[in-house]
């Protein structure tokens, strides 16, 4: 254990959140995504597992982890296939997470066109959420000099 880290960020993660740099991607997966087939095309080339809902892992990863400030879509939701503006709970839950660290409202992104985006990305953590469309997209942003770091 470790102060002020949230437990559920196991070692495997912290390495890779730390390893990321400024516009690196990190998807965060429900329990039906091809997370392991998608992880190996990433730059990491592995999975990354918390078994724990969406929101919380999400909640857990922003505690350590800036969102990027200079893109449109440093936040973004795997959309319902064909039903692009449904939000679904696990959606809005998400959201009140990213919001929380005044985060941008999440873009929506054809299920596709995510699988594209999940591959070009720095790591996938696949979780414990059982919930479809669980599924998001996150933009590393920067940490400035002045920040407290760890």
């Amino acid at each position: 254990m470790l102060k002020g880290i949230d437990p559920i960020l196991n070692a495997d993660v912290l390495y890779a959140l730390r390893a990321m740099g400024h516009g690196d991607d990190l998807i965060i997966a429900d329990t039906n995504f091809p997370s392991d087939s998608v992880a190996r095309e990433t730059v990491l080339g592995e999975v990354l597992r918390i078994d724990r809902p969406a929101a919380e892992v999400v909640r857990a990863v922003l505690s350590v982890y800036p969102i990027d400030t200079f893109v449109d879509d440093a936040a973004a939701r795997m959309e319902v296939v064909g039903e692009p503006d449904t939000i679904l709970p696990v959606m809005e839950e998400v959201q009140a997470e990213v919001s929380a660290v005044e985060g941008p409202t999440m873009l929506g992104i054809e299920r596709f066109a995510f699988y594209d985006r999940a591959k070009q990305a720095y790591a996938v953590i696949q979780t414990g959420e059982r919930r479809f469309y669980g599924c998001f997209a996150l933009r590393k942003g920067v940490v400035p000099p002045d920040a407290e770091s760890y």
